[in-house]
């Protein structure tokens, strides 16, 4: 990534992601907001493989992903617990998240390492809500619904709260998210917020 296009990514304080509907990958699109609430510029586009034994997420600056900006890889392979470490294009660490397993069992639960700024944990907002995904999980042919729940987190550094991610309802994945602190890398926040729904159920 350029330092021209580093810099116009960090500027952004509200980003718009949406998922692709593709048979043997997830795919998304992290797009800049308009003045108009629209999609605007296309930041980043994320792919994962389903079904792999080591989590790796790859972003492209264009979704013919010819540029790679950053990734994550999963330490471990199959670990519900597992640290993930978040990656420049040259392979240099920008970040460390992880998923708080016995926290998550009543409210999903995150860990977000920036170097400078220390750790900052999202959780869902809406513990009803919360529940309500869990029990959705188990009725049966759930899956095959065009649609799922909703789900809200915050991330807080501190008592404040650094970013959040909206999770909106509907026939597709749409994703709100919201950066309040500006000290917050926008990298890490994209690769966090796509983890939210590339691997909440793992």
């Amino acid at each position: 990534m350029s330092s021209l296009d580093d810099a116009r990514l960090q500027a952004q304080n509200r980003l718009l992601i949406r998922q692709r509907l593709r048979l043997m990958v997830n795919q998304y699109e992290v797009h800049a907001e308009t003045p108009g609430g629209e999609e605007g510029e296309l930041l980043a586009f994320a792919q994962q493989k389903r079904l792999a034994f080591k989590e790796q997420v790859t972003l492209y600056a264009d979704d013919a992903k010819t540029r790679p900006i950053l990734g994550f890889k999963a330490r471990k392979r199959i670990d519900l617990a597992s640290a993930y470490d978040v990656t420049d294009a040259d392979g240099k660490p920008i970040g460390v998240f992880r998923k708080d397993f016995k926290k998550s069992l009543l409210a999903s639960t995150w860990h977000l390492e920036q170097p400078g700024l220390g750790v900052t944990t999202g959780s869902e907002r809406n513990k009803a809500v919360a529940m309500l995904r869990r029990v959705w999980q188990f009725i049966p042919y759930v899956d095959s619904l065009p649609f799922a729940w909703p789900y809200h987190f915050d991330f807080y550094a501190g008592d404040q709260v650094a970013f959040s991610v909206d999770k909106r309802f509907g026939f597709r994945d749409r994703y709100v998210v919201e950066i309040n602190d500006p000290r917050v890398d926008r990298r890490l926040v994209i690769a966090q917020a796509v983890a939210l729904d590339a691997l909440q159920s793992r």
